[in-house]
């Protein structure tokens, strides 16, 4: 263990000395720098941009890039940056996080970079973790890049589709990883290609970077939707079906345990719901609530597939005949199940697009970030995003005094000796910082510091939009702000006139967060270049962390000096030692959780990226469609038919391979068994996909239009992949929180969620070719179709919310015919049968 700390030590200095050497580099251009004129400085980014273009490695133009850009915020912001923060500059150039201590300009050090990498044109996102930082950042910076000619957007929360794609379209673009992750969702649920906002993710600078990747990659990003508009069309399509007559409105083929409808039950359900053609695009929802009410009512059966109980559905497991808690079935079959049973149809929202915060951010071609606070959590961001922390010296030597903590036997005792500290430094006129884990606490603090008549500021959740003019007046003489531990990340707290002298800004911790990077945090407001300053941190033994990992080693310890009287009180170094190694001990659960929940959204990852990959294929491509779809007709053709030839060729069930071209290839009346009757199952595909060949090529006569064909194949897969894929997105979502039960059975958890995963994407896709087939070979072209985005209701994190703004139209003019009107020919016969009857 020595050798490899002395090797990891030894490698952080021969990088820094590294940075150092090319940070030297920069510095030698300032002279030449300075004597250039505003336009001639500006004149720089055109050059380097013009070499960029000529293929020059961004590496290469580091130093010039960086001292232009030194340059010219020495003549628009009056900062000139320092040597550490060149070297910051290049360790987020490089794609890893810098760790600066509070004060040392992390803005600024993000400007070399930011600038460097915008040159490509390609697009740079700036990462912080509210929207007052972001505002803030793009204005002050902002007049920095626009000077030396770059454009600077903002993306906020509030912002129109049309705005965040300005924003997006800027060579810098600033905003929240909460923005960040939604509008990338969003982007994959539009239906055409002008309504997606951004580019594909090229750079990022992370700001507090530790706050976004560590504390807030527990709670992924969700975009939900509400299912409660389809209750009553359950409720109809099962009145509906429970009407019909087996064999001939609907036949059921027991093997494969589908159920299709016959023609008569087509013609009984297009009068039923008022509809020309039931397998219209348009009425896509509808054959979905007729299709699972079928199932619901001919194939699930009471007391074996489910039971009921206490006015529930409830599922049984077919392997142990138990009851599976929490699960529902998936793509609507439970509601129609709840239908069938005449109890209440659950409205629930359903998950329809997710994401967590590790998986966003590994998307970015580079991804750097900076914060006072990293390295903790050096192993984490190593594993998970490839990032090294290097921790980059101080401008000037530190000098606060970091105390050893103090320890009380109760609550009260505690609060007792905090209030009297603040007293006594207020008093001297000394400003104080007093940290508080949660905002109870600071409530009660400030009821204390009221009774014994200190005036002072409360910062917490409750009145956080007052949060940069509290802080900034917190180093002035005489202040006092009580604040929860995170409150204030990213603004500098600068003293006043005098404070120096009175011993610099008092920080006051009120207990040990269960993270020492929180609490390193909050020692950092204190000490900024080189400031005089003290931290002192009071304990208790009926804190939270010390009730829940103190060691019996410190109990012991506590014994030993008999602290039993009220106002006794122990300042240890061996103390705050014990109370470290209770922090790492939840640290590593927490990064237990964290990695356990990035291992459980890999496996959805994967699928996403299939999808939204495909979808981007649809939506772009402007030459045609159809050989993607002819070869999902192949594939749902070769499965049906192998599904129904496994036996010995007698047990074949030929019927079953009739009923389903019938159904989704050809017009019933145009198929029998005796068509495929004494064919080998090769034989029987190829016969199929030239039927259905057929079918397209009159499609295609009728129609004569490659511009509205395509867009009648683009409506329909679109329409198709996301109604299946939200589906099953939420279908994950609940396999996700019921496979936790499966550690009882001695069962992996996650690789029964791998498992299942797989095979549930399987049919997913499965099921999206077939459906697609239906409707492709089915539906009449010569209509108005339209492509529809997937409702959404609001987007959430953590307390964040948004509604999804609805997607403009797009309709394609076509004359239509249903298939009971007259055929057009005029033959006198109905559509259906004459020149719709293979359609």
């Amino acid at each position: 263990m020595a050798n490899l700390l002395k090797k990891l030590i030894e490698n952080d200095k021969k990088e820094l000395k590294r940075l150092s050497n090319v940070a030297d580099q920069v510095e030698s251009f300032a002279g030449a720098m300075e004597k250039l004129s505003d336009d001639e400085l500006r004149g720089k980014t055109a050059e380097l941009k013009e070499k960029v273009q000529k293929g020059a490695n961004l590496d290469d133009l580091l130093p010039e890039a960086f001292a232009v850009v030194r340059e010219g915020a020495k003549r628009v912001l009056g900062l000139f940056p320092y040597h550490v923060q060149i070297m910051g500059g290049q360790v987020l150039h490089n794609g890893d996080i810098a760790e600066m201590k509070t004060g040392e300009g992390k803005t600024l050090t993000a400007t070399m970079p930011v600038y460097l990498n915008a040159l490509s044109g390609k697009g740079v996102h700036v990462v912080t973790v509210n929207e007052y930082l972001a505002t803030r950042d793009a204005q002050e910076m902002g007049e920095l890049y626009r000077f030396l000619g770059l454009t600077v957007g903002l993306n906020l929360n509030a912002m129109s589709s049309e705005e965040k794609r300005a924003a997006y379209a800027c060579d810098i673009t600033y905003s929240t990883n909460n923005e960040l992750g939604f509008d990338y969702l969003r982007d994959n649920m539009v239906v055409y290609r002008n309504q997606m906002v951004q580019r594909p993710l090229n750079f990022a600078v992370v700001d507090e970077v530790d706050s976004i990747l560590v504390d807030e990659a527990r709670t992924p990003l969700i975009i939900s939707g509400q299912a409660e508009k389809s209750t009553a069309f359950y409720t109809r399509a099962d009145n509906f079906v429970k009407r019909l007559q087996a064999e001939v409105d609907y036949k059921i083929d027991v093997q494969s345990k589908t159920i299709t409808l016959t023609e008569e039950g087509i013609d009984k359900a297009e009068e039923n719901f008022g509809v020309k053609n039931l397998y219209d695009v348009e009425n896509t929802a509808l054959t979905h609530y007729i299709d699972q009410s079928l199932r619901a009512n001919y194939i699930m059966l009471l007391d074996i597939d489910y039971v009921v109980q206490e006015g529930k559905v409830l599922i049984v497991d077919q392997f142990t005949g138990r009851i599976m808690d929490g699960r529902r079935y998936s793509d609507g079959l439970h509601q129609a199940i709840e239908a069938k049973e005449g109890v209440n149809i659950e409205d629930e929202t359903k998950t329809m697009a997710t994401i967590t915060f590790q998986n966003y951010f590994r998307m970015y071609a580079k991804l750097s970030g900076m914060t006072g606070t990293a390295k903790t959590e050096e192993e984490e961001f190593r594993e998970i995003y490839n990032m090294q922390v290097i921790q980059i010296p101080t401008n000037k030597p530190i000098v606060r005094d970091d105390r050893a903590d103090l320890l009380y036997p109760t609550l009260e005792s505690k609060f007792k000796a905090v209030v009297q500290d603040i007293k006594q430094r207020h008093e001297k006129g000394q400003p104080i910082l007093v940290g508080t884990v949660a905002v109870e606490t600071s409530e009660l603090l400030s009821d204390l510091l009221t009774k014994d008549k200190v005036p002072h500021e409360v910062l917490n959740a409750k009145n956080h939009f007052k949060e940069a003019e509290i802080i900034i007046n917190a180093g002035q003489k005489g202040a006092v702000t009580i604040a929860t531990n995170m409150a204030g990340r990213g603004t500098d707290i600068k003293l006043g006139l005098g404070v120096k002298e009175l011993g610099g800004l008092a920080v006051i911790g009120t207990e040990r967060h269960e993270s020492r990077r929180i609490d390193n945090q909050l020692r950092g407001r204190s000490g900024r270049q080189g400031d005089p300053g003290v931290t002192q941190f009071y304990l208790s033994l009926q804190d939270d962390l010390m009730k829940r990992f103190g060691s019996e080693r410190v109990t012991a310890f506590l014994e030993r000096m008999n602290l039993s009287e009220e106002d006794s009180v122990i300042q240890s170094k061996m103390l705050s030692k014990q109370v470290e190694g209770a922090q790492k001990r939840v640290e590593g659960n927490n990064y237990d959780t964290r990695k356990n929940i990035l291992q459980y959204d890999d496996v959805i990852r994967e699928q996403r990226e299939i999808i939204y990959a495909q979808r981007q294929q649809v939506i772009m491509e402007e030459k045609g469609l159809t050989a993607p779809l002819m070869a999902m007709v192949k594939r749902t053709i070769g499965r049906t038919v192998d599904a129904n030839t496994l036996t010995e060729e007698k047990d074949w069930n030929l019927q079953g391979i009739v009923d389903f071209a019938g159904n989704a290839l050809v017009h019933e009346d145009s198929i029998s068994v005796d068509n495929i009757k004494g064919k080998a199952p090769q034989e029987i595909k190829d016969y199929l996909y030239q039927r259905a060949e057929e079918v397209l090529h009159a499609k295609e006569e009728v129609l004569n239009s490659p511009e509205q064909l395509l867009e009648f194949q683009k409506v329909v897969i679109l329409r198709v992949v996301d109604n299946n894929w939200t589906d099953h997105i939420d279908a994950m979502d609940q396999l996700r929180q019921s496979v936790g039960l499966r550690s009882y059975g001695q069962n992996n958890p996650l690789v029964e969620y791998q498992t299942e995963g797989y095979q549930m994407f399987e049919s997913m896709i499965a099921e999206i070719e077939f459906q697609a087939t239906r409707l492709f070979m089915k539906a009449e072209i010569r209509q108005n179709v339209q492509r529809e985005q997937v409702p959404a209701g609001p987007a959430r994190q953590e307390g964040v919310t948004e509604e999804e703004t609805s997607a403009p139209q797009k309709p394609v003019h076509v004359e239509k015919v249903g298939r009971n009107d007259p055929c057009p020919c005029g033959s006198g016969k109905k559509y259906k049968n004459c020149h719709g009857k293979d359609l």
